[in-house]
This record gives C-alpha cells, structure tokens and sequence, in this order.
C-alpha cells in the first residue's frame, strides 16, 4: 500500500529532526560558537509538537480510543519538552538544569524521540486510512503551515490541546520570537522553503529532494 502524503511528510520530518539533534549531541556543541546547532534542533522539534498538536490531535480525537490516543501522545510530548527544557538550560548555563549530565538528558531525548515517532507513525496511519486523499493532502498541509509559526521554545506546562492550547500556542510564538531575539539565540526563520502544497508536497509525494534551505548551508 503506498503511504500517503501524511505519512511520507512525518517521516520526513521525524528524520529532518534526528539530523539536527546528531551535530547538536557533540560534545563541541557545548561551546558558544557552536550554541546554534542545539538552538536549531530544539525550536525545529518544539515546533514540531506544538504543529501536531494543534493539527493532527483533533483528528486523531475522532478515531476509535480516540481520547486514550491523545492522552498517550500529550503525556510523550510534555516529557520530551521537559527534556528540551534541560537541554537548552544545560547549554545556557542555568544552574537549575545542572544536575543532570549531557548525556543523561540526551538518553531522555532519545528515548522520547523514539516514542513520539512510533506515536506519529501509528496515528499518520489510521488517519489516513479512514480519510480521503484530498483531505489527508490538506491536513499534511496545514501540519507544514503551522510549522511555520509555531512556538520555537518548549511550554511543557501550558496548555496542549483544545482551543486553550492553540491560544497558548500563539501567545508563546509572540513571547519566544522576543527571547529569542534578546538572547540573541540562531534559530530557523523556516522550517521549509515554502510550505506550500505545489512545493513542499510536492517533494514528498514525487520523492524529489528537498531545496536546501539557508540554514542547511550553513
């Protein structure tokens, strides 16, 4: 059965994240000049959550156990953003976020990673066996969409779900985008070249690769 275009963007996106988390593990990482490549994996895998959230949970809501299948995926994700909490607190020296090792925290982000892909997997795939192409061509869509203006920071104690969360959502990409300019923090002002269906579906649903972005050159 050929994966729809749901599947092939998640799968696309879970492996653009483990691509930025490999540089950002080094231990060189940890030196100021090299901040960014943990800056550019945590705001891409904090939008990430916050986009699935917004998007794939109220479709995911309707499937059968539905309400179970949220809980499990909001549990998964407020751990892994408690672990990106740490990381980027461990990286900008707050002496809160000492106490755990780099490579403990990593071990947590992995495994949670994992996780959430086994999660994201699985929901991509009841999904779209019970919608129809057009509408899973949409909603792959609006998950690139929301991407793009997504929090770029990890609220694991704000709202998730609901209109609660997709308000807490846009209120935290307003305060991050401030942070992040006062802290003089790197991270992506794209996620993808253009998220449109005519582009970036594009490349999912013909196999094309993807255009190299300018913080890829980089």
């Amino acid at each position: 059965m050929t994966a729809s275009t749901l599947e092939l963007a998640l799968t696309y996106e879970h492996a653009r994240i483990r691509e930025l988390a490999e540089p950002a593990q080094h231990p060189a990482a940890a030196h100021p000049e090299r901040r960014h490549q943990t800056d550019w994996f945590y705001a891409i895998a904090a939008q990430h959550l916050a986009a699935a959230e917004d998007v794939l949970l109220p479709h995911v809501r309707r499937l059968p156990d539905g309400d179970d299948l949220v809980t499990t995926y909001v549990g998964n994700a407020k751990e892994l953003e408690r672990s990106l909490r740490f990381l980027k607190g461990r990286q900008y020296g707050d002496s809160r976020m000492q106490d755990l090792t780099s490579r403990e925290v990593w071990q947590s982000i992995d495994r949670l990673l994992a996780e959430h892909e086994q999660l994201e997997t699985a929901y991509s795939r009841q999904l779209s066996g019970q919608m129809d192409d057009s509408d899973v061509n949409s909603l792959t869509e609006q998950l690139l969409e929301a991407e793009e203006v997504a929090p770029t920071r990890a609220h694991p104690y704000s709202p998730h779900t609901g209109m609660a969360g997709r308000l807490a959502h846009r209120m935290w990409r307003v305060a991050d985008t401030a942070w992040d300019s006062a802290e003089g923090r790197v991270v992506p002002t794209k996620y993808h070249v253009h998220p449109k269906r005519d582009s970036a579906l594009s490349h999912y649903l013909y196999g094309t690769p993807m255009p190299e972005t300018e913080e890829d050159a980089r």
